[in-house]
């Protein structure tokens, strides 16, 4: 794909969507997309923004989820099987922050979660 020239975007961008479609839920389409994120530079199409916002955005989400967990377990701070449920399957960077910042001081994942009204 690298090899097609500018004029070539739209061919290109075919090829890409088919690929992806074909490969459905599979771990190779997983493979593929990590892939075609890290090579799309040259791509200025709506899908290829989306693909590269998407990827930076995941990132950013699973390395907060990732410190997060870690905080709290080097802490001390217990987690029920729902409390690592809740930050797993957070996708609001925003709110991750939030949690992060409190899990610096709580003593407990109920101090993480809490109401900013609290």
């Amino acid at each position: 794909m690298k090899g097609l020239t500018a004029h070539d975007e739209n061919t290109a961008s075919i090829f890409i969507e088919l690929t992806e479609q074909g490969l459905g839920k599979t771990p190779a389409a997983d493979l593929w997309r990590q892939i075609m994120a890290a090579d799309l530079s040259f791509f200025q199409s709506e899908t290829a923004q989306s693909l590269r916002a998407e990827g930076r955005d995941e990132g950013r989400v699973e390395g907060r989820v990732g410190a997060l967990l870690l905080l709290l377990d080097r802490r001390g701070v217990s987690l029920s099987e729902g409390e690592r449920a809740r930050i797993v399957g957070c996708s609001d960077v925003e709110v991750l922050d939030v949690w992060l910042t409190r899990a610096i001081t709580a003593s407990t994942a109920a101090e993480v979660f809490e109401s900013e009204g609290s």
